[in-house]
């Protein structure tokens, strides 16, 4: 893997590569252990300008796709009580700003709509490296993550704990394992 290119080289229309790349949570269960999720269906497209500033993304998720290796618990998530995925079949993020942070990180900011409740966040990323994969695509990837408050959103729903505490944490920990692929 070649990190000599810096963000700025990497002008272009970038596509998520699903098959390598995880958007995923993790959140506190009754207040003792950890929760973790994934998408399985999305989608993503950034366009990197030559000024970094300039740069967009989308990235669209298949609420349905919600996958916790729990399929009592994943039919409970796509429900009204949290993600409501048939009336809201999509949770979308679009950045409003890109900014670079240092010479491997960047921050997007934008609008994370879930449940047709839109939330501003920012989120910190680390620029792992390019590198031509064996079918002579160019890949870029990507880490980040970001906590957020689910009740932002209006997701709401928890149980009381007879020990004192609730279920499920209002934190939630959003992560982005990404692999991009550079459109020709």
């Amino acid at each position: 893997m070649s990190t000599a290119t810096t963000l700025h080289q990497l002008t272009g229309t970038w596509n998520l590569d699903p098959a390598h790349t995880r958007i995923g949570f993790v959140t506190r269960h009754a207040m003792v252990t950890k929760v973790r999720g994934n998408f399985n269906d999305f989608s993503g497209t950034a366009v990197v300008g030559e000024n970094l500033a300039d740069s967009t993304v989308e990235v669209k998720i298949v609420a349905n796709s919600v996958d916790t290796r729990n399929e009592q618990r994943d039919e409970h998530l796509r429900s009204g009580d949290f993600f409501g995925s048939e009336e809201h079949p999509e949770i979308i993020f679009r950045s409003t700003s890109v900014r670079e942070t240092g010479p491997n990180s960047f921050e997007i900011t934008g609008d994370l709509t879930i449940k047709d409740v839109t939330q501003s966040l920012t989120i910190p990323f680390t620029y792992e490296g390019v590198a031509t994969d064996p079918f002579g695509n160019q890949r870029a990837g990507f880490e980040g993550s970001v906590v957020v408050n689910r009740k932002d959103f209006g997701i709401t729903w928890n149980a009381a704990l007879e020990t004192g505490g609730v279920l499920v944490s209002e934190k939630v920990t959003l992560e982005f394992e990404v692999s991009a692929i550079k459109a020709a």
